[in-house]
């Protein structure tokens, strides 16, 4: 089992800037990839970006791509999403995953980011 505990959600402005951080624990060693998806009201859950534990690859929707950066500090088992240049269209609950077996097999509780025009 892995738990993950999603943190730094809020409200801000267009154009500002959060940093999500996302806290895993557990069989940790057991997960290859790490990743971020959000879920805007009404619609699904869409992935945003993923980084591998070991070589630290990052992967990025194109929607997100060159203002958002995920990054990991493997020595506290976190995983960050820094996301500046904020739009209002970014608004969604923001889900930090972790994978086993070639899957997304675990979820953190979320948290929200409300972009204000």
């Amino acid at each position: 089992q892995v738990q993950l505990v999603e943190s730094g959600g809020g409200l801000v402005q267009a154009g500002g800037s959060l940093r999500l951080s996302c806290a895993a624990s557990g069989r940790t060693f057991s997960s290859w990839y790490m990743a971020w998806f959000r879920q805007a009201p009404g619609k699904e859950r869409d992935f945003v970006a993923t980084i591998n534990w070991s070589s630290g690859t990052t992967s990025y929707a194109d929607t997100v791509k060159g203002r958002f950066t995920i990054s990991r500090d493997n020595a506290k088992n976190t995983v960050y999403l820094q996301m500046n240049s904020l739009k209002p269209e970014d608004t969604a609950v923001y889900y930090c995953a972790s994978s086993e077996g070639g899957a997304y097999k675990y979820w953190g509780q979320g948290t929200q980011v409300t972009v204000s025009s």
